[in-house]
């Protein structure tokens, strides 16, 4: 098992942990350059089958590393990424290492938090206040939100947010209140994840 899984890129301090990780690995630890660490783990692949269990791992991993030390930013790779050496994951650290930065210093203290808002079916439901209001509760207080595909004609709104963890509550809070009005409609809170809609840092597996 000598290539290395990455679930993600940190800064500062190393992470190490023991659990149920990508590919059968137990061991989660960190390969740093500079003051930039790549947390991977040990697989004997470099084209790791996702499969739902391993990309639960992955998700599992992450929201691990993200609950460190009482909560660390993290950018999130996707599923798959795997390199056959230090060196090679080392390069490309190397190489991204400005744009690493810029993406843990945008996601610096929060969390994404998803939020489908779905109209209960054949409720007569204005889409576009239900969308208003929806934005007039949440949007002052995300850092940043992003739109989703809405692939379902019942889906009124599927959103991303970004929020600061002191924010938290508060954005709990105008959750409740929204699912207290809802009329004709579900709200669906999800999270928190790693924060993959607000950074778009994209690395090629090395050989």
């Amino acid at each position: 098992m000598n290539n290395r899984y990455v679930y993600g890129i940190i800064d500062g301090d190393p992470v190490e942990f023991e659990g149920e990780a990508v590919a059968g690995a137990t061991d989660v630890y960190t390969i740093s350059h500079r003051r930039l660490g790549a947390v991977v783990s040990d697989i004997d692949t470099t084209e790791p089958e996702e499969t739902d269990e391993d990309a639960k791992r992955h998700d599992e991993v992450l929201r691990e590393i993200m609950n460190h030390d009482g909560g660390r930013a993290v950018v999130p790779m996707q599923f798959g990424m795997a390199f056959e050496s230090d060196r090679a994951l080392k390069n490309v650290l190397r190489g991204a290492l400005p744009a690493f930065r810029r993406a843990l210093n945008d996601v610096e203290g929060r969390v994404e938090l998803g939020v489908k808002v779905v109209s209960e079916e054949d409720a007569d439901v204005d889409a576009d206040a239900v969308r208003e209001r929806v934005a007039d509760e949440l949007e002052p207080i995300a850092a940043q939100s992003v739109a989703n595909d809405l692939f379902s004609d019942r889906l009124l709104l599927n959103r991303s947010y970004l929020v600061d963890r002191e924010e938290r509550e508060e954005f709990d809070e105008a959750i409740a209140r929204l699912e207290e009005e809802a009329e004709g409609f579900m709200v669906r809170y999800t999270g928190p994840f790693a924060p993959y809609s607000f950074v778009d840092v994209t690395i090629g597996a090395s050989q």
